[in-house]
């Protein structure tokens, strides 16, 4: 396995070297770098010129700036990174600092949604093949996949922003919308759950008056504007996710890991109880940073505790629910927190930037304004990606689907869950290490046309920045970091292939 590793990772920067070199070459060569100063009018003309020759090395030969760089650029296996500085002076290095920072926060968000989202819905569809559901999600993929990004930008900013923001000073719902609403989401979940027409039948009339009640009831409270999801009904849904853990993993017969998933949803119930009003009133990151570890902390305990001959599963049952309720216990804070976000910013959907500038308030209020930025653009990045994910983990299912080893094992009379979770889910992962590894190096580089569209300050835009100015030192720290990215994120998904076929070790 380590040569198998050296040998990748070699080869990666190989290429990462010649790209480099090739990559400064064309921009240095792309257009004159004093193009605006030569037309300006300025009186001190010759002495802006003679500053950005200064600074950025214009009288030195094309190959020294190169290595100046790479030298530069090679001091951050060490931790000492010199990036050089733009065509003003500015330090290159906090410039990417800045924009890395930016778009990792868009980035990953996106992509976690997109993945969970889009593997979710092609193993339904691979499941429920040529079923109404398949083809309407096959046909949401396809318009998703096809939106211009710019257009469906726009959309969302007024939709999602500005008609939401209109709504939410009274959010109020007519009965018509509830109606409509909950008719909607039932038939969703009806032909998501599938059956005969009398379960279907059944189940959307339930699932109708779940969702008409739940409505209903938001509306009467004005709970979208002061929403909370409060101590006894997280401990009902915690408990509710811990089942579907254990039902989805190995199923209730096994007492391994039944024990270990409820040992530690009991004690991560308690312990938020116990905590909850220290994260309301005295917040901080490193606070909230801390309870995560302690959750997987206990998740690993008691996995391997409780585990047996069946510790494997038990820690990897502990451990999802513990990410799951950490999550769940971290929207609570925030939904409780939402009213009083209200108060200081009427119109809660922004349209652009990162951030709200000069915003001075409260951490979960400061928490808040940087998620409701991410909504947009978080929207934009997932459903397009989404659309890939789904017709890849469709196709990759049903070819394993179709494989004897599934047939085979269908015959002994393993369960159709085991089947697809334990058989059939992780080879179908296989093909799909590679999109994902691609799709989040890719991304990291900027979303370019996201990014102009909603105002990020992000990798993106430095790139188009640094391009358009015959600018090489920004060009070539985008360059890095989206590079490095790919090289870290290609080591990941080959290692995710010697894990996944351990026929794969070189």
């Amino acid at each position: 396995m380590i040569r198998y590793v050296a040998k990748r990772l070699g080869i990666s920067l190989l290429i990462l070297l010649l790209g480099s070199l090739l990559l400064f070459v064309l921009v240095i060569n792309s257009g004159d770098p004093l193009e605006d100063l030569r037309e300006s009018n300025a009186p001190n003309r010759e002495n802006l010129i003679s500053q950005r020759i200064a600074y950025m090395r214009l009288d030195d030969p094309w190959y020294e700036r190169y290595l100046t760089w790479l030298k530069g650029a090679a001091g951050c296996i060490v931790g000492q990174c010199d990036l050089g500085v733009d065509r003003k002076g500015q330090n290159v290095g906090a410039m990417v600092a800045n924009a890395a920072g930016s778009t990792l926060r868009l980035v990953v968000l996106a992509t976690v949604f997109a993945i969970v989202i889009g593997v979710t819905l092609g193993i339904i569809t691979a499941i429920r093949q040529y079923s109404g559901f398949d083809y309407a999600v096959t046909f949401m993929a396809f318009v998703f996949f096809s939106l211009p990004v710019f257009w469906f930008a726009v959309l969302l900013k007024h939709y999602a922003a500005i008609e939401f923001n209109n709504w939410i000073v009274d959010a109020q719902i007519s009965p018509p919308t509830i109606v409509i609403a909950s008719a909607v989401l039932a038939f969703i979940l009806v032909a998501a759950l599938g059956g005969d027409w009398k379960r279907r039948l059944i189940s959307f009339a339930v699932a109708f008056l779940v969702f008409g009640g739940a409505l209903f009831y938001f509306d009467a409270v004005t709970w979208f504007r002061r929403p909370s999801i409060g101590l006894p009904i997280f401990a009902i849904v915690a408990l509710a996710i811990a089942a579907l853990v254990i039902a989805m993993s190995t199923g209730f017969g096994n007492k391994a890991v039944r024990n270990a998933v409820a040992t530690t949803s009991v004690v991560g119930i308690v312990a938020y109880g116990l905590l909850r009003g220290t994260l309301m009133t005295n917040p901080s990151t490193g606070l909230l940073a801390l309870c995560l570890l302690a959750a997987i902390a206990t998740a690993l305990i008691s996995g391997f505790l409780w585990g047996g001959f069946s510790r494997r599963q038990a820690i990897g049952a502990s451990f999802v629910w513990a990410i799951l309720g950490s999550l769940l216990a971290l929207a609570d804070l925030v939904l409780s927190n939402w009213a009083s976000y209200l108060k200081t910013q009427r119109r809660p959907i922004p349209t652009v930037g990162s951030e709200t500038p000069n915003y001075d308030s409260t951490y979960w209020n400061h928490f808040i304004d940087g998620a409701t930025h991410l909504v947009l653009p978080t929207i934009v990045l997932t459903l397009i990606s989404v659309a890939a994910y789904t017709r890849y983990t469709r196709a990759s299912m049903l070819d394993v689907l179709n494989q004897d080893y599934i047939r085979t094992a269908r015959s002994k009379g393993i369960s159709e869950r085991k089947v697809i979770t334990k058989h059939a889910f992780r080879n179908s992962l296989i093909p799909l290490a590679t999109i994902v590894a691609f799709d989040f190096a890719g991304l990291i580089g900027g979303a370019v046309i996201t990014e102009t569209v909603f105002g990020w300050q992000g990798m993106g835009n430095m790139f188009n920045v640094g391009l358009n100015q015959v600018d090489p030192m920004p060009v070539m720290a985008f360059f890095l970091v989206t590079g490095t990215a790919a090289v870290v994120m290609n080591m990941v998904a080959d290692l995710a292939y010697a894990f996944l076929d351990p026929r794969i070790t070189r």
